[in-house]
């Protein structure tokens, strides 16, 4: 029997040579997991191990190659004999394999897949009998690739499946939308352009708090419909509209500083901003396993982060009210200040309306 250190040996020689040269009775893989849950498969053998494993004829002892005609005549039969002995499931039901390339690869051949899992949940799992199951001394060295970070398996004929994505536990499934959500509305610089420009006249908790609630309840609606490809919006259209969203509100406060029915503008243009969230999540993609805590994750880390932002916009202002009317009485909201503020923002909004009406 073959002591495990000198199989690694043998392993690490192995995948020290050359991309051409491939080794008798030694299958070499390597399978990429993407982000999207699409696994890429390339798989590398011996010519002469081909032509006992389907009875072709690729590979020239003599010249220790193999004849590219003669791979390309055999393609059927070697892609039959990996589609029976080669897999990516999720959750145990197999995962649509795109159309497969069988090549040439000095003295071997290779093979080139890959399967698209995103659909289907559960654990991701790679299966391969390929050559161990005909010839039980043979090896498969598989380098995996997730990410930034690889890793190696070693399967053999009593070891033919490596777990390359186990499912995410609820938990985590939550902490990492509820963070999705946090981290886009700090970095949606349009978003907070537009609270900011539709909270300027306001000195008291209630109608702040109507404004929040309004704009929730509204990007809350689109966002999910949205998400769950209900309704969908094309960014082209979206983008502009929020941009033009952010100008509106922004020349609003030149024209009225009626804060208490400010909340009825927040929930129109935040059925805008929903939509722009979604395509945010959207890209990001839902769990199938997940999709309810996923997106209830995101609109709740999204809201969290618009609070916090809430929480140090107004106070900002109130010391600003106190500072400008210091020793002159009671502290009111100064009109320079907020027609300061607009115009930026309003100008901000401009900038980014023209940026993506051309984009579109």
């Amino acid at each position: 029997m073959i002591r495990p250190q000198l199989l690694w040996l043998a392993v690490l020689l192995g995948l020290g040579l050359p991309a051409e040269a491939h080794q008798v009775n030694l299958v070499t893989a390597r399978v990429a997991l993407a982000g999207d849950r699409m696994v890429s498969v390339e798989l590398g053998l011996k010519g002469s191990d081909i032509d006992r494993l389907i009875g072709a004829k690729v590979y020239d002892a003599r010249q220790d190659t193999v004849d590219p005609a003669a791979v390309e005549a055999a393609k059927a039969a070697i892609l039959a004999y990996l589609d029976k002995h080669l897999a990516v499931t999720s959750g145990g039901m197999p995962c649509p394999r795109s159309v497969a390339a069988i090549l040439p690869d000095g003295d071997g051949v290779v093979y080139r897949s890959s399967f698209a899992c995103a659909n289907i949940a559960g654990d991701i799992v790679y299966r391969s009998s390929v050559l161990t199951e005909t010839d039980p001394t043979g090896r498969q060295v598989v380098l995996i690739a997730r990410g930034q970070s690889e890793t190696q398996a070693l399967l053999d004929a009593g070891h033919t499946t490596v777990t390359l994505s186990a499912t995410p536990s609820s938990w985590s499934t939550i902490q990492r939308y509820l963070l999705t959500g946090i981290e886009h509305i700090f970095l949606g610089y349009d978003h907070i352009a537009f609270l900011i420009a539709v909270m300027l006249w306001a000195r008291r908790l209630v109608p702040v708090i109507k404004i929040v609630t309004a704009f929730t309840i509204a990007h809350s609606i689109t966002l999910s419909l949205a998400a769950l490809d209900l309704v969908v919006v094309t960014g082209r259209i979206v983008e502009p509209a929020i941009a033009a969203s952010i100008v509106f509100v922004s020349v609003e406060n030149f024209v009225s500083r009626d804060i208490d029915r400010r909340w009825r503008v927040a929930f129109l243009f935040g059925l805008v901003h929903g939509f722009g969230f979604a395509g945010v999540l959207r890209e990001v993609g839902l769990p199938p396993n997940a999709v309810v805590p996923a997106l209830a994750a995101f609109n709740v880390g999204v809201e969290i982060g618009q609070i916090a932002i809430v929480a140090v916009v107004v106070p900002v202002l109130a010391l600003l009210d106190r500072l400008t009317m210091a020793g002159r009485g009671e502290p009111v909201r100064s009109a320079s200040l907020v027609y300061a503020v607009s115009a930026a923002i309003s100008l901000l909004g401009s900038c980014w309306l023209i940026m993506r009406v051309f984009e579109a």
